[in-house]
């Protein structure tokens, strides 16, 4: 594949860098131009173009094709009127799919949430089989570096990905479907059908449905046909899964889910079920996904890649039966909290605080449904830990499982952060500044 005439860029993440690489490698006279809405631009040998000034770049033919990054959502306008001056919109998977897809054994996972740990658990589970099997997508390589190194590639898939995805898998999976990132979608239907695109092909391929995707109608039409399901767990041997989730890292009821599903794929593409239990026994949590530290006696859970009310409720649901102290709240994506409200107390909530912006809708709700919760009403992630701090003995874990992007919100005032990662991280280390000499 040669890039003959000048490419445009827009993003310059992880995917960007590595487009940057296939480009050099494939093409290296080629002229790449990068674009980004905010942050730096930070691409090797490649000419800034500002957004504003994107629309006049077109009319001028300064470039011939755009490699959008995922967390741009394809529903700009700026895109439209790039196909309709004949510019191609492309990704860094679908230049995989262009260049490595044939010959390989492609097994896609996508859903709401549990994707990136039935992924991961996937992959192990063939790795353990002796299949030479590669994971990339949000967990792993990006698309383009894995490029042709494993016979087998694991694609762990977003909505992002799965909206314009062009080729398609030999084997794939849902985890589950709700809603979420609706900004980027524009509408809960679009979201839907976006990330439903990776199962809704003429190709018969088998298709395995986790626990929160079997019963879904739009689900069971997109996959048009019954006979793609992938049976079912055989009972003797869920009890096996179960129990080596049980011995595993693997904490909460959704996670057996996924350990479930993972086997269901994993067996498909012929791993055999002692290398699924070896698999299990091998997964390690993904980072600030229910991280566990331990801070001066208090168990500290970073779960800062909750983005949605349902991963929330999968969290606490994985600490019941202790007294839980919840962070929670973020970047407004018109998200349904009351269910969230109401589970909190069952689950052993007894302090919630709550951030800007979301989290004023969840303390609204919780203040009605469960009127013995102690809710705290904090501007920075670092005014919620001073506030725990002061009511250290009312909890014996804090969780931060906000429900909601991290997008604008603030460490401290005038310190917003880039993304959940570094929302996790800033977590465990205000729960050491202020935790510490407090119990």
């Amino acid at each position: 594949m040669l890039f003959e005439e000048p490419v445009l860029l827009y993003g310059a993440g992880r995917e960007a860098r590595s487009t940057r690489a296939f480009i050099r490698a494939r093409s290296p006279d080629t002229k790449v131009f990068v674009t980004v809405d905010s942050g730096d631009a930070d691409i090797e040998d490649a000419e800034f173009i500002a957004p504003a000034d994107l629309a006049l770049a077109m009319e001028q033919h300064r470039f011939a094709t755009i490699v959008k990054s995922p967390g741009v959502s394809r529903y700009r306008p700026i895109f439209a009127m790039a196909r309709e001056a004949g510019i191609a919109v492309t990704s860094n998977l679908n230049l995989w799919g262009e260049a490595f897809r044939d010959g390989r054994k492609v097994i896609a996972i996508t859903g709401t949430k549990g994707k990136s740990t039935t992924a991961t658990l996937v992959h192990l589970m063939l790795v353990e089989s002796g299949i030479d099997a590669g994971l990339a997508g949000n967990v792993g390589l990006a698309p383009l570096d894995i490029a042709d190194k494993h016979a087998v590639v694991v694609f762990e898939l977003s909505s992002y990905q799965t909206a314009d995805m062009a080729f398609t898998p030999d084997l794939a999976a849902v985890t589950n479907l709700t809603p979420e990132h609706t900004d980027w979608h524009r509408s809960v239907e679009r979201y839907y059908s976006d990330k439903l695109n990776l199962i809704d092909r003429d190709a018969p391929f088998p298709v395995a449905l986790g626990r929160g995707a079997i019963d879904h109608p739009l689900v069971i039409a997109a996959l048009r046909d019954g006979h793609r399901l992938i049976p079912a767990i055989a009972p003797f041997l869920r009890d096996r899964i179960a129990t080596a989730v049980g011995r595993s890292r693997l904490k909460g009821e959704h996670n057996l889910d996924n350990a479930l599903l993972a086997a269901q794929v994993a067996m498909k593409a012929e791993a055999d079920i002692e290398a699924v239990i070896r698999g299990i026994g091998r997964f390690r949590p993904l980072p600030h996904r229910l991280e566990e530290h331990q801070v001066a006696g208090i168990t500290i859970v970073d779960d800062s890649i909750s983005t949605t009310p349902e991963a929330t409720k999968a969290a606490l649901a994985a600490y019941e039966g202790g007294r839980l102290a919840l962070i929670a709240g973020g970047h407004e994506r018109h998200q349904d909290y009351a269910e969230l409200a109401r589970l909190l107390a069952p689950r052993g909530v007894t302090v919630l605080v709550c951030l800007p912006v979301t989290g004023d809708r969840l303390a609204t709700l919780t203040y009605a449904a469960a009127p013995a919760i102690e809710v705290v009403e904090a501007g920075t992630l670092d005014d919620a830990m001073k506030a725990l701090a002061a009511r250290i003995g009312k909890f014996d874990t804090i969780i931060l499982s906000p429900g909601a992007p991290s997008y604008g919100q603030l460490e401290a005032a005038g310190r917003p952060f880039r993304n959940f990662e570094e929302r996790g991280d800033a977590f465990v280390r205000l729960a050491g500044n202020y935790l510490v000499g407090r119990g």
